[in-house]
């Protein structure tokens, strides 16, 4: 099979090699996205890159906040299992945006035992997304881990209404029901933003009009 034998010629040629980290780096991600280029299978975590973890910015919008003794155990895995979790970005070249793993990017910036290990580099999988995309890919992952704070959350509701989603839509890309969206709009700065008649008019629960 010609793709067995490149693989042989090239771990040869690997061997023998003693190039800087960042070149290496660099062949590391080409041959992982040919790879997943190869297997073809959709998904984002079959392309894990490292990238400067300098390039990678926090978002100013995440709900998910990890109290301080949470924070030193997140810490303290990292040291003792490894990085074994990719931070979640979207953008390219020079500048990235977290949309899921700030905490884990922050642990791998700040502490310099775990920076110094993964030599000044994130391991990543890059999201296809405009903001209201990322925002609302950053709450279902929280959501998701049952970690995030509901009333964060309803900021965040807000803000992808700015960006004209729709109450059903928001209540189907990140998985409520019609109720849990109503319970947001209780939620502080939301009365404003939900003060239309969507929900009068077009959202039933139950059978019976809202």
């Amino acid at each position: 099979m010609k793709v067995h034998e490149a693989l042989v010629v090239l771990e040869d040629a690997l061997r023998d090699r003693d190039d800087a980290l960042d070149d290496r780096v660099e062949v590391y991600n080409r041959l992982v996205a040919l790879a997943a280029d190869y297997l073809n299978i959709p998904h984002p975590v079959t392309r894990v890159q490292l990238i400067p973890i300098d390039t990678v910015r926090g978002n100013d919008y995440n709900p998910n906040r990890v109290a301080p003794p949470e924070m030193r155990l997140l810490i303290r895995s990292i040291q003792k299992d490894g990085f074994t979790m990719p931070v979640v970005v979207a953008g390219e070249g020079k500048e990235y945006v977290v949309v899921d793993g700030f905490h884990r990017r922050q642990a791998a910036k700040n502490n310099r035992q775990i920076r110094e290990s993964l030599g000044n580099y994130l391991p990543v999988v890059r999201l296809e997304k405009k903001l209201e995309d990322r925002i609302a890919a950053t709450v279902r992952h929280n959501m998701a881990r049952g970690t995030h704070q509901v009333e964060l959350t309803a900021r965040l509701v807000t803000l992808l209404r700015r960006h004209n989603w729709t109450s059903e839509r928001i209540g189907r890309e990140l998985g409520m029901e019609p109720d849990e969206v109503l319970r947001l709009k209780q939620m502080e700065g939301l009365a404003e933003a939900f003060a239309d008649r969507e929900f009068s008019q077009a959202w039933e629960v139950d059978g019976s009009k809202i």
